[in-house]
């Protein structure tokens, strides 16, 4: 999957927490999370200079807003693609968790079908 495919599919499973997602579609999607994050700071800085001296500026804190539910769907879908829960996303209220679901973000789908349904790459 592509850049502007993965962004329209995250968009397009806005609230989406059943599926899969490719390890492209996840990680194409958090680097347009990341981009359009940078890109709403750098407008704060420049429309609000005041504002984002003092933390998180208001173009920022929309944009964030925005992507935050697409994001917790991506990478749940993320996570069924490894056959784990999406209920696993809970742990980042942990110490040592992000390096669990960083890991399983990396790691290759199931091949086939497994219970969060059929391989998202099975007809690419």
């Amino acid at each position: 999957m592509n850049f502007g495919k993965a962004v329209i599919s995250g968009f397009r499973n806005y609230i989406n927490f059943s599926g899969r997602a490719s390890r492209s579609e996840f990680w194409f999607f958090l680097l347009f999370s990341i981009l359009t994050s940078l890109v709403g700071g750098i407008a704060d800085y420049f429309l609000f200079n005041a504002l984002a001296r003092e933390g998180i500026g208001p173009i920022q804190l929309v944009t964030s807003l925005a992507l935050l539910l697409p994001g917790l769907a991506m990478s749940a879908r993320r996570l069924h693609d490894v056959d784990r829960t999406g209920w696993w996303l809970l742990i980042t209220f942990t110490i040592i968790s992000d390096v669990w679901l960083i890991i399983w973000w990396c790691t290759k789908g199931t091949t086939g079908r497994n219970r969060f349904g059929p391989n998202p790459l099975a007809d690419k």
